[in-house]
């Protein structure tokens, strides 16, 4: 199944690549590196989760925020590699969770974006993380979410199965 096919099975699609919010790149390519800039949890051009994790966004809610940013940054992927086809490997993904003080269960929260990968992708799909608590992310997102990925050697070369 491909990534579009494992997508639509799972009843998702893919937003429109967001655009930056400041003085940067969506994301940078370097020989068959693909580096997307942090995303926040945007669904419809608005932000779906502001604040502290646990205290204003439950571990719960922090994970789908996880998710929403994990399919904008496949967005913005999916437009740099021509398609999700292209994807050879989700090489690293760092997740930055809004945390109130004495909040440690960050992995849980990064687990959205994670095994939303694996669930598109399978075993390339599996990534080298950083779930990493922060005092203030931008806007007051509950989460901002980075993506390295390989593409293929030859774009169309790579087909998953």
């Amino acid at each position: 199944m491909t990534p579009d096919e494992k997508l639509k099975s799972l009843g998702l699609t893919l937003p429109p690549p967001p655009k930056p919010v400041a003085s940067y790149v969506p994301c940078v390519r370097t020989g068959h590196l693909v580096f997307v800039s942090g995303q926040l949890p945007f669904k419809d051009g608005k932000l779906a989760f502001t604040g502290k994790v646990p205290t204003d966004v439950s571990i719960e809610q922090a994970a789908e925020a996880a998710r929403l940013a994990a399919l904008n940054a496949l967005a913005i992927l999916a437009e740099a590699a021509s398609n999700l086809e292209n994807v050879a490997q989700i090489v690293r993904v760092g997740v930055f969770i809004n945390s109130a003080d004495g909040f440690t269960d960050q992995p849980k929260v990064a687990n959205g974006a994670s095994d939303l990968f694996a669930e598109i992708f399978g075993d390339i799909g599996r990534h080298a993380r950083a779930a990493v608590g922060v005092n203030e992310l931008p806007l007051n997102a509950a989460v901002e979410l980075e993506l390295t990925a390989e593409l293929a050697a030859w774009p169309g070369y790579f087909r998953l199965k």
